[in-house]
């Protein structure tokens, strides 16, 4: 009996379920090493039952494996696609592609993009040529910020000294002003961490050193102490940080002897001496303290700490604008910061007549606020939101904003 060649080598025959987007099933026997190609053909004579007279319907159609989701490679065998025996697999025509759009429709969404599309600045230019000009210049509202920013510290600094004079008028000033002291005293700031201080002392370092280290290092040893072997050989490493003694003043200010009561002649000199001294203890609390890692920032690219401090002063401890500064004419200068305004000038008059602000004045929670805002920028909105402090400087505010437009 003669036998086909082809039916010899044959590979293994499988028979797999085929289906169409019609619902038309059957099954359909193939060999292991029929490409895809063949199988699809096949199942097209039999979907079409008969030839295929159009040749592009073989192109128009693709087989899924219902399974995997996944359209078959027509160059692969049926093995490479691992196709097993029963096998469902979907005959669907393929989704001809999108037609070009018209011309037509092409120039009607343009026409369209153009219609959305924002003006250009010749457009705006000639659409409002004919408008009134107004004084709107944002550069101009800007200035005007700036100006009040300035403002406020000279105006500040010349309430003080007035807060400063009335409140002593007060007979119950000193008392006032020594519970507002008690407060400052309070100040996390102000005091050194016993321990990490003991640690450093004991590798050897002075203990003016170590104070200052953990200070600048937010008392962190490790910090303080890579702090200390960097600035060894620095000139200025025993400057004290501004606002704060050195531990020996510190000591001999607490041991020095109490002042002799005085006649009963000079009591009121006594008082008055004694507010003042609670004044400058005030002020001195209030300094202004530069933030330690942008100071170390600073100091690291080469400036003098006292050039540093000064230009972190000037700039309320801005990084960027301080560097600015000790690279530009450092103008405002330290100096300028501490001037007040003329007092003869209409402004601090009209500040001074306002009744608001001359009841405030005479409370010592007011003087402490404007120290504050002084020295700290900042600390502003806090005032501003506080229920005693806040009513003045909103009049402040109100006064400089109308004699600034006029």
């Amino acid at each position: 009996m003669f036998v086909q060649e082809e039916k010899i080598f044959a590979g293994k025959v499988l028979k797999v379920h085929v289906c169409t987007v019609e619902g038309t099933e059957w099954l359909e026997e193939v060999t292991e090493d029929t490409t895809i190609e063949k199988l699809k053909e096949k199942c097209l004579k039999h979907y079409v039952h008969g030839s295929l007279e159009d040749p592009k319907t073989l192109t128009h159609h693709k087989l899924i494996h219902a399974a995997t989701e996944r359209i078959l490679t027509e160059s692969k065998t049926v093995a490479e696609e691992n196709l097993k025996d029963k096998d469902c697999l979907l005959l669907i025509k393929k989704r001809p592609p999108q037609a070009p759009p018209k011309m037509a429709d092409i120039s009607s969404e343009e026409k369209k993009k153009q219609e959305n599309k924002a003006p250009d600045k010749d457009s705006i230019l000639k659409a409002t040529a004919n408008l009134s000009t107004r004084n709107t210049d944002r550069a101009v509202t800007q200035h005007n910020i700036r100006d009040f920013q300035t403002e406020l510290r000279k105006i500040l600094v010349s309430l003080i000294e007035v807060a400063q004079k009335l409140l002593a008028l007060n007979p119950d000033a000193v008392e006032l002003f020594k519970k507002a002291n008690a407060m400052l005293d309070e100040d996390e700031e102000d005091r050194v961490d016993e321990t990490a201080l003991q640690q450093l002392t004991e590798m050897g370092f002075p203990e003016s050193r170590a104070v200052k280290a953990l200070r600048l290092n937010h008392m962190s040893v490790t910090q303080a102490m890579e702090w200390l072997i960097e600035h060894v050989d620095d000139p200025m490493v025993d400057t004290p940080l501004p606002g704060q003694d050195t531990p020996g003043a510190a000591a001999a200010a607490a041991t020095a002897p109490a002042p002799a009561p005085a006649p009963s002649a000079s009591l009121e000199e006594a008082k008055q001496d004694e507010l003042t001294e609670i004044f400058k203890r005030i002020r001195r609390k209030r300094e202004f303290r530069p933030d330690s890692q942008v100071m170390i920032a600073l100091m690291e690219m080469g400036f003098d700490e006292k050039e540093v401090v000064d230009a972190l002063r000037v700039n309320n401890n801005q990084q960027d604008a301080a560097c600015e500064w000790l690279l530009g004419d450092r103008k405002p200068t330290p100096e300028d910061l501490d001037k007040g305004i003329d007092t003869s000038s209409p402004l601090f008059q009209a500040i001074l007549e306002n009744p608001v602000v001359q009841l405030g004045l005479t409370n010592p929670k007011t003087l402490l606020a404007f120290e504050d805002m002084l020295e700290n920028p900042l600390n502003s909105t806090q005032w501003m939101n506080d229920p005693e402090t806040g009513p003045v400087m909103l009049q402040i505010s109100r006064i400089f904003q109308t004699l600034n437009r006029t």
